[in-house]
């Protein structure tokens, strides 16, 4: 495939020359905050993963697209994210579930991308000066300069909502109820809910009084996108409902349940976007490795009688809290996967154990 010249220039004047792929193929230009990727497969995963809207994924595994996409490996109905940045983008894809080619899958989710781009010196200059907003595509360098200093990143933007489900709908057929307030839920999320509830997943701005009225034996808040501070209204939601039921958080999930029982959120310098995080259970003394995708954390000592349950074993960053008093647990990481490793995936099991202690308390 003959391809157009592309560059890709950071917020600190930082350019990369390579040639335009997905949605940019007959030119164009996109923007968004940069940040990198350390998964080794599951790229599709990724792409449809609603928490990276806002963001340019850069893949640090250097060949993207071998195996092709499947609609089974969607985490959403399209996918959210700014843009992806890849090393190669092979030309051929061969694998038995493969329904297409990576190129067609971005083309068709209007999704624009770069190839040929040295992705090792860009992870190097990110790590070293924190993610970055940034532009790319077919324009000239002067243009695409002026559109990265203009760029955004995440900070204060309320993404969540932007994601979020408009129109509440039901899956699962268990035995408990669980409400899932939707930030920018996963499926595979919701596939291990419905394992064990029925689940309604709810829009962003449902309110406490509109999530009790669906009589819940549980509450879940979803992964999502974007700066928990922006999610005022979100948090005075789940204020409003901690110690009435069960509560379990997921990533973004994680924090505004953090900010909802008086905590504090900062934002990491590149964050954590990968499927090889090490995290201690600090209950077992196990050590999990982990799949993350996350820019913002907890503030360690901000939240009155939490109990920290896990931590992030590369620098530190709390991964998990459990709070008794409030009836209510979360962590950082993704249990879920998808993709991933399957190490946390018990968390589920610890929620629907408790769903199961409250219904029988109350019968």
């Amino acid at each position: 495939m003959r391809r157009r010249v592309a560059h890709l220039v950071l917020s600190d004047g930082t350019r990369f020359e390579g040639e335009a792929a997905g949605s940019l193929l007959e030119g164009g230009d996109a923007s968004g905050e940069v940040v990198f990727n350390t998964a080794l497969s599951g790229y599709q995963e990724v792409m449809t993963d609603p928490s990276y809207a806002g963001q340019v994924v850069t893949f640090t595994y250097p060949h993207i697209g071998n195996y092709g996409v499947s609609d089974l490996d969607d985490e959403s109905a399209g996918a959210h994210l700014a843009g992806v940045v890849v090393r190669d983008l092979p030309s051929l894809h061969s694998n038995w579930r493969s329904e297409g080619s990576l190129e067609a899958f971005l083309i068709e989710h209007d999704v624009p991308a770069i190839t040929g781009i040295d992705t090792r010196r860009l992870t190097r200059h990110l790590r070293d000066s924190g993610a970055l907003p940034g532009a790319f595509g077919t324009s000239s360098v002067d243009e695409l300069t002026e559109m990265a200093r203009v760029a955004r990143g995440t900070d204060g933007q309320d993404l969540a909502t932007v994601v979020s489900t408009r129109e509440r709908y039901s899956l699962g057929q268990g035995p408990f109820t669980v409400v899932a307030l939707d930030l920018g839920v996963k499926r595979t999320i919701l596939r291990y809910l419905a394992g064990f509830a029925s689940v309604e997943v709810v829009p962003a701005s449902t309110s406490a009084d509109e999530i009790l009225s669906l009589n819940p034996d549980g509450l879940f808040l979803s992964n999502g996108p974007g700066d928990p501070g922006a999610l005022g209204g979100v948090q005075e939601t789940v204020e409003a409902l901690l110690g009435k039921l069960p509560i379990f958080g997921i990533c973004l999930g994680h924090q505004v349940l953090a900010s909802a029982l008086g905590g504090e959120t900062f934002k990491l310098p590149f964050g954590h976007h990968g499927s090889n995080h090490p995290v201690k259970n600090l209950r077992t003394g196990h050590v999990e490795v982990t799949a993350q995708n996350h820019n913002y954390a907890v503030v360690d000592g901000s939240i009155p009688g939490a109990e920290v349950t896990h931590v992030n074993l590369n620098d530190g960053v709390i991964e998990g809290i459990s709070v008794a008093s409030a009836d209510a647990f979360s962590v950082q990481h993704h249990p879920e996967a998808g993709p991933g490793p399957h190490d946390a995936a018990y968390l589920f099991e610890d929620f629907e154990r408790r769903l199961q202690q409250v219904k029988a308390a109350r019968s």
